[in-house]
């Protein structure tokens, strides 16, 4: 079928294009360049152009190409209302760090910074020096370094201590876990150079399966946290402390991935299981642990590696340890962080530190009812009310364990449900809920109470829309 010519005609020009968007729709506008904009409308008009030489009809190219661009436009990184009730939310950029390390990042990043020069010499100076003692000081290990994230910190410790003519790793069957993105662990081990031992079964791994794969070509003894799931029924392996006494013996370093990076007793902040932290780790004998910086811990994505200090320091010799080297951003942010578990445990009330992960875990329900009360009664609606939802940890952590939360709950038609979802998502700031038993919900554990202005404006807008 020949194409056509009058729908063809009637596509306009970039340029056209461009003037009628840029009068109507100066929002999308101010969020892409004008270079990038003009890139995304030449590409989206070359995609009609096809489709209507193909037979295609196309109604409104200059609404096509709009709906193109703002798509586009919505994937700048911008701020967001987390109302899913999921604290560490890998779509919306895990765990928020705290607003006091915010702003010395303000600071730090749009200046120059003494991040390596020793500011009493003039010298150049260590880099990372404070940061490090003060990881080392609250995982309660004799040292500890820093890399971009918990698997390049993997990659990094078997590269040095897994190569050559000991390049074997012993890990579980029932460890060798996959993370995020579609990664496993075996194949994270394979990319260091590493030769994976599998000992065990799925279920079950005894401390005899880990003592006969040990031969003189083992270089080192790993044990995996299954941070994303668990295993409950008829399963076995050995804990912690019988592992680290088997590589003692046998010459062999112990190494523990934890994960998810808990510094606080998780069973003691909320109805919670209990989170193996890094120090308890330690103190059964590991040599090595590496965590997240971005999940419990609550601080910016990086890989934080602790334990013998001989051991970090030849690691941090490793020429590929420059490549996953972190910069000044995530050096300040990780050390305000430190910072305040350190000070909120020397304090003299001992309280939480001021990190938001800890302190979203830690609020009562009692404390969320009444923000819910006042924000329905600022909406004046009938069809918001008050519910109760359940709140998850998220991030690949502790997916045992739930959360009582309180919810604001808006009781639509069925047909207004994703439409009214899609538009607070596309609104600014873009709010982020969830729809469960026909309902869309807004779990306020998630939403910061300073927030709630912003909050109670975008709502009155999406709730006044024609519905």
């Amino acid at each position: 079928m020949p194409p056509d010519q009058e729908a063809l005609r009637k596509i306009p020009s970039v340029e056209k294009v461009l003037h009628a968007l840029a009068s109507s729709d100066s929002a999308v506008f101010t969020r892409v360049p004008r270079s990038v904009a003009t890139g995304i409308v030449r590409s989206a008009l070359a995609d009609l152009r096809k489709r209507v030489a193909k037979g295609a009809t196309v109604e409104n190219p200059l609404e096509d190409v709009r709906i193109t661009l703002a798509h586009f436009a919505a994937t700048r990184i911008t701020p967001v209302i987390n109302g899913t009730g999921v604290l560490i939310h890998t779509n919306l950029g895990r765990s928020p760090v705290a607003s006091a390390a915010a702003e010395t990042l303000a600071s730090v990043a749009s200046s120059y910074s003494n991040v390596e020069i020793d500011l009493h010499t003039g010298a150049r100076g260590p880099r990372a020096k404070f940061l490090e003692t003060c990881l080392a000081t609250l995982c309660r290990s004799e040292a500890a370094t820093v890399v971009n994230n918990c698997a390049a910190g993997l990659v990094l410790v078997l590269q040095h201590l897994a190569s050559g003519q000991k390049n074997e790793v012993i890990v579980s069957r029932g460890e060798l876990v996959e993370i995020g993105g579609g990664f496993r662990i075996p194949e994270i081990l394979e990319a260091s150079g590493a030769k994976l031992v599998e000992v065990g079964a799925t279920n079950k791994t005894h401390l005899a399966d880990y003592e006969r794969a040990i031969t003189d070509r083992t270089g080192l003894l790993l044990k995996v946290h299954r941070s994303n799931f668990y295993m409950e029924g008829f399963t076995a392996e050995p804990d912690t402390s019988e592992l680290a006494a088997l590589a003692k013996k046998s010459g062999i370093p112990f190494m523990h991935d934890l994960g998810s990076g808990a510094m606080m007793q998780t069973d003691q902040l909320a109805p919670l299981e209990h989170e193996t932290t890094p120090w308890e780790t330690l103190a059964a004998g590991c040599d090595l642990v590496c965590f997240s910086g971005d999940k419990l811990l609550g601080g910016p994505q990086a890989g934080i590696i602790a334990g013998r200090a001989d051991l970090i320091a030849g690691i941090k010799k490793t020429p590929f340890y420059r490549a996953v080297r972190p910069d000044k951003v995530i050096f300040t942010l990780l050390q305000e962080t430190a910072c305040a578990y350190l000070d909120a445990a020397s304090g003299d009330t001992k309280g939480l530190p001021e990190i938001p992960v800890v302190q979203m875990l830690a609020i009562k329900e009692s404390a969320l009812l009444p923000r819910a009360e006042a924000i329905i009664k600022a909406l004046s609606d009938s069809r918001v009310t008050t519910g109760t939802g359940t709140a998850r940890c998220g991030g690949g952590t502790m997916p045992k364990s739930s959360i009582p939360s309180i919810t604001l709950e808006f009781r639509l038609e069925e047909k207004h449900l994703e439409p009214f979802a899609h538009a607070l998502r596309t609104g600014t700031p873009g709010i982020v809920g969830y729809i469960d038993a026909g309902i869309f919900k807004l779990d306020l554990r998630t939403i910061f109470e300073n927030q709630d202005k912003h909050l109670i404006n975008a709502l009155k807008k999406g709730l006044n829309t024609k519905l």
